[in-house]
């Protein structure tokens, strides 16, 4: 089952995320023009670059780059999930793709909240642990990250 977050990212806090809750967090389709672009700035390998060798190679046409598909889900993280007062990310623990994203892939990015925990030390924050899946038109799970995030708390009083 899917949540839905009463509150805009302008006005989400930690107190939003609640535990074990899955937001959709939007679809984004890839074109092959997108990704020979993408890649040719920032990861020029043949199988994301050139048609004929791609075609060749073990993917057996173009493939997006991990990265490309990673750039375009922090789109959607920051336009839909995170909120946006937020504070800086202290990083990721695992990031994988387990199947190719190819041109025409409709992808849809889900966010579980594994782990959301006060700070002990800064009462003005908490850190939420959170497991990102993008999923192809298929359901194939192509994409998985595991980043954490520290957000501000509504009442740093309370």
């Amino acid at each position: 089952m899917f949540e839905v977050f009463s509150t805009p990212p302008s006005d989400r806090f930690f107190e939003d995320y609640t535990e074990g809750a899955t937001y959709v967090c939007g679809s984004f389709t890839v074109t092959e023009d997108e990704i020979i672009q993408f890649a040719s700035l920032y990861d020029p390998q043949m199988m994301h670059v050139d048609r004929d060798l791609a075609a060749k190679g073990p993917f057996g046409g173009i493939i997006a780059s991990g990265w490309h598909t990673v750039v375009r889900t922090m789109r959607l993280l920051v336009e839909n999930f995170l909120p946006h007062n937020g504070l800086a990310a202290p990083g990721i623990d695992e990031l994988r793709w387990p199947q190719p994203v190819r041109p025409g892939d409709i992808l849809t990015v889900q966010a579980t909240v594994h782990q959301a925990r006060r700070s002990r030390t800064k009462p003005d924050r908490g850190l939420v642990h959170t497991l990102l899946e993008v999923l192809n038109q298929n359901g194939d799970v192509v994409m998985t990250m595991k980043p954490m995030n520290f957000v501000r708390v509504r009442n740093p009083a309370a």
